[in-house]
């Protein structure tokens, strides 16, 4: 028991690091997420991450906050995952919280002005490292390239719902893998 006390404590300290210096949303926290947890702490090798990051896509809510949730669990059960959640929450709700009291003092201000379009400089920065480390961890084949290529367009070009894209995408994927699997070839 005393060990997994020691394991939560560890995960709520660990994710409250990570909510506290990430700006930008889950996909954001996505690279910090894996240094800290792949790289540092050994926790999870990149392959069981990129399946947390995938199972925390399709989860409803926040991906950072089901990513916590499912990396808390898997280290050190409901205790961890309830640890983990509550540390990467923590930070958002107390920086937000301290923010609503002053923005309106504040939000005229050039340097305040300038300090949040670096944080969506840097925001942006983050977002294109997820996908580039998601990208190259991903199995590639042509399937997937054009299952990429046409949701990419349905969004970007037609306006189409993400939602509805999202799971043709996945019926799409699932269909060609049957296909493939019933004609003795691997994707």
């Amino acid at each position: 028991m005393k060990q997994k006390l020691k394991q939560c404590l560890q995960l709520f300290l660990t994710f409250m690091k990570i909510g506290v210096v990430t700006f930008g949303g889950g996909y954001a926290m996505i690279p910090i997420i894996e240094n800290e947890i792949t790289d540092k702490k050994g926790w999870l090798d990149a392959d069981d991450l990129l399946e947390v990051v995938a199972i925390s896509e399709t989860t409803p809510g926040p991906i950072a906050i089901c990513a916590a949730t499912f990396i808390g669990y898997r280290i050190a059960g409901v205790l961890g995952a309830f640890a983990a959640t509550v540390g990467v929450v923590l930070p958002s709700f107390v920086i937000i919280y301290l923010i609503s009291l002053f923005l309106r003092t504040f939000e005229s201000l050039r340097f305040v002005k300038y300090a949040f379009f670096g944080i969506r400089a840097g925001v942006l920065a983050l977002l294109i490292k997820a996908v580039v480390s998601m990208f190259k961890k991903s199995p590639k084949n042509i399937i997937a390239y054009l299952i990429m290529a046409a949701s990419f367009a349905a969004v970007a070009f037609f306006s189409a719902n993400v939602i509805i894209v999202i799971v043709s995408a996945a019926v799409i994927g699932l269909a060609a893998t049957l296909i493939a699997r019933k004609a003795g070839k691997e994707l």
